[in-house]
Formats: C-alpha cells, structure tokens, sequence
C-alpha cells in the first residue's frame, strides 16, 4: 500500500484524473436530464479518476513487469487486438446492437458529434473503471493474474446485472444473458491485452468496437 502514498504516483495520477475528466466533458455536456451541475459531475469523475488511476500507476508494473504506456507493442496482441477488434465490431453491430438498442436507446449514438462524445467517455473513463483499476487492485490483493482476470471479468458482467435492473421495461433472462456474455468476453480480452502491452493497446481496441457504431451515426 505504501505505493499507493508515492510522490510519481501521486502526480501521475492527478495528471491522468484531468485528462479523464477532459475527455468525459463533451459526454456530460450532452447529458440532458442529468441531476447534477455539469461541473460537480466533473469534479466527481476527477476524484474518482484519481483514485482508480492511482491503483494502476502504484501497483501495474510492480505486478505485471509491463509499463501502463508503452507505444513498443508486441507483434502478437497488436495483430490480435486489431484482428479481434474488426471481428467483434461487425458481430456485434450485425447480431448484438439491434436487440441492445431497443433495451438501452441511449447507449447508442445518433450523430457523429454523440459518438465522438461516447467514444471519450469509454476510453477516458470506463475502460479505466471497469478493466484498468479492477485488475490492478486485484493483482495486488491475490498476487496472481488468473484470479486478477476472473475477478476483473465478473466485476463487468455484475455491472450489466445492475445495470439491466435499472431498465424501467422488464426485460427478458434471455436479453439479460447476451449482454452479459458480451461483456465477459470483451472484459476478458481488455484484460489480457492490458496485461500484455498496457493502456495503449486497449484504447485501440475499444476505439475499434466503437467504429461499429459510425455506421449509423452517420446516417
């Protein structure tokens, strides 16, 4: 835990929780019905970004012997990550998206400038929630990376649990299920290629999904 208290990973993190919280504003911007002033939203996700970022800069290289950014990508996750990336984005806009959007309209943009702004918000923010940080705290805590994924993939799917239950339009097990099994094996990949090659290579990959969506945004 004294990691955690370091002067570099306390600077890195309070530089990293600004950048998350520049890359979320345009998303909150077009967050209409929002409870909040937009910039004690902001001031939220800063300090909550602060947070998790600290997890990874004070524990991910000690744990995995791998630099949270690094552009000297391995051959190997780069093919897969940009191969697995093309593939999933067409699978799922083909077979997954039509039944989503019915359950979830607002997680789909309808406009270049919405998928601009969704497109930050995940890699600023929800990739750092639900990959980054949980892996990290993880690998810390048990000291081995197996339990570190498994732990990191059932924190996502318990995540569309919760969320599923907030859907005010009772939806099927069935409905439930495929979006959880999505977000296991997305989660998984995210995972593995985050600790292969770090933050880069899942920003490529999560940017890569997102492009499904430029179809009919564009529209």
């Amino acid at each position: 835990m004294r990691n955690l208290a370091k002067a570099k990973v306390l600077k890195s993190a309070a530089i990293a929780a600004l950048a998350t919280a520049a890359a979320c504003l345009p998303r909150l911007t077009l967050w209409s019905n929002r409870s909040y002033h937009i910039w004690y939203a902001e001031a939220v996700l800063c300090l909550g970004g602060f947070v998790l970022w600290a997890f990874v800069f004070a524990w991910h290289t000690q744990y995995t012997n791998r630099p949270v950014f690094t552009l000297e990508l391995e051959k190997t996750p780069w093919f897969v990550a940009t191969g697995a990336g093309i593939f999933a984005a067409l699978v799922l806009h083909r077979f997954i998206d039509p039944s989503t959007r019915v359950q979830a309209p607002e997680d789909f943009p309808v406009n270049r400038e919405q998928w601009m702004a969704m497109t930050l918000f995940l890699l600023g923010f929800t990739q750092l929630f639900l990959v980054f940080a949980p892996y990290d705290w993880s690998v810390r805590l048990f000291g081995r990376r197996w339990i570190a994924i498994l732990l990191t993939v059932l924190f996502g799917v318990f995540v569309v649990a919760i969320k599923s239950r907030s859907v005010p339009v009772p939806v099927a097990p069935g409905l439930i299920l495929m979006p959880a099994m999505v977000r296991a094996v997305t989660t998984g990949l995210s995972v593995w290629f985050y600790s292969r090659s770090g933050v880069i290579l899942v920003w490529w990959w999560g940017f890569l999904l997102q492009t499904r969506h430029l179809f009919d945004a564009a529209n």
